[in-house]
Formats: structure tokens, C-alpha cells, sequence
């Protein structure tokens, strides 16, 4: 028997499929952070991230003018998917939502060492300008505080590495001790409606809220469809 036009299609179809381009593997994940020069070619292409969640997505509008490293360093992370699958493990609402703990991909529970991992690599704070306030939808590097034996705290560590906060409310008293990524410029009610889960007493989230990935963007930014 002759196969039949439809048949013929469908192979055709799937031929042409299975010799189309394969898909761009991600590039392998930094071992260090990036060198003052390394972080210029990276921000080249690199003005926006787009954080892709189980409740939505959320856009940051770049600002490397202050922690060009930090920022390429995020950039970085996020175009080889070092933040796919991570969640947001903790949540205060009117202050702020945090992640890039890489452990929270496996364990989303509250965990002793909960908020201590990072890309295997640490590397030095880049302060900003003394008079930066924290405000609304800022989004920021963590690092460890360092205190003296008064409990009074000294400044910051040379900790960063891969988490970072996004700011739910201003926060005049925080100190200028984390590195600026940038700000959320689109689908802050996403934001909003992180900032609002439930959480334990511990401010980790009953409920996971996951990063699906994250994009990077450079150019026009494309509207809704």
C-alpha cells in the first residue's frame, strides 16, 4: 500500500524537526567573580532581568553604576541558570523578599543553614554612595553584617555571592552595607503578592515561591502581547 499524502506530510514535518537547530546550551556557571574588565563585557548586552516565578514574573531595570561586579556577577548567574528552581526563602513583609540560596532548590523548609549558600565563591562588597536609602522595589545584594562584641554592628563583610532582596517597602534605617543591583520597574504586583505569603516565625514561606528562571535583556523592552 501507498502511503498516503498525510503520511508523507507528517514525515516531512518531522524530518525537518529533527534537523532544525538544537537549542543554545547555557553557558557553564562562574567559579569566581568577574573582573573589573570581565564585568564590562558582560553588562554590554545586559540591561534588564526578568524574574520568572510561580506567581508571576517580575522585571529589574539594571544599575551597575555603583557595583558594576555585583551586577555582572548576577547577570552572570542568571544566564547559566544558577537561580532556576531556587525560591525565595525569606519573606518580611514591609521590608523585604530574599533568595539565591542555591540549598532551596532540594529543601524549601526551614533548615538549619538556611540562607548560607552561594555559587562556591565569595568576593568584595562594593558599597554605595553613603547617603543611598533603601526604598521601595530597590533590589540589592545580601551579605553577612559583621558586629563588634557590643552588638553594634561594624559594617559588612566581604560576602556577596548570589543572594539578593528586592525591597517591598522604604526602609530609611538600613545602612548603605549591600550592593545595588537595581530596581523593579514592571510587575511589582507580583512583588506585592510575594511580600504577602504566609510565612513561619522564621519568615520562611509555607507556601514556596519559586524562580522559574530568570532572562536577561538588553534593548526595547517588548510589550504584552
Amino acid at each position: 500500500m501507498r502511503p498516503t499524502v498525510a503520511v508523507l506530510a507528517l514525515a516531512l514535518a518531522l524530518a525537518a524537526c529533527s534537523f532544525g537547530p538544537s537549542p543554545t546550551p547555557p553557558p557553564a556557571c562562574p567559579t569566581a567573580a568577574p573582573s573589573a574588565d570581565e564585568a564590562q563585557g558582560i553588562l554590554a548586552d545586559a540591561e534588564r532581568a526578568v524574574i520568572v516565578t510561580d506567581k508571576g514574573e517580575f522585571t529589574i531595570e539594571l544599575d551597575s553604576s555603583s557595583a558594576p561586579v555585583a551586577v555582572a556577577n548576577f547577570v552572570a548567574l542568571a544566564r547559566c541558570g544558577f537561580y532556576d528552581q531556587v525560591s525565595f526563602h525569606r519573606v518580611i513583609p514591609g521590608f523585604v523578599a530574599q533568595a539565591g540560596d542555591p540549598q532551596t532548590r532540594d529543601n524549601r523548609d526551614d533548615f538549619a543553614g538556611l540562607g548560607t549558600g552561594g555559587p562556591g565563591y565569595r568576593f568584595e562588597v562594593e558599597l554605595p554612595a553613603e547617603d543611598t536609602t533603601y526604598t521601595r522595589y530597590m533590589v540589592a545584594m545580601a551579605n553577612a553584617i559583621q558586629y563588634d562584641q557590643g552588638g553594634q554592628i561594624i559594617g559588612p563583610t566581604d560576602s556577596n555571592g548570589s543572594q539578593f532582596f528586592v525591597m517591598l517597602d522604604d526602609v530609611p534605617g538600613l545602612r548603605p552595607y549591600y550592593s545595588v543591583l537595581g530596581r523593579v520597574t514592571a510587575g511589582t504586583e507580583v512583588v506585592h503578592a510575594i511580600g504577602q505569603v504566609p510565612t513561619t516565625q522564621t519568615d520562611v514561606p509555607l507556601d514556596p515561591v519559586v524562580i522559574e528562571g530568570i532572562r536577561i535583556e538588553s534593548g526595547p523592552e517588548e510589550s504584552p502581547a
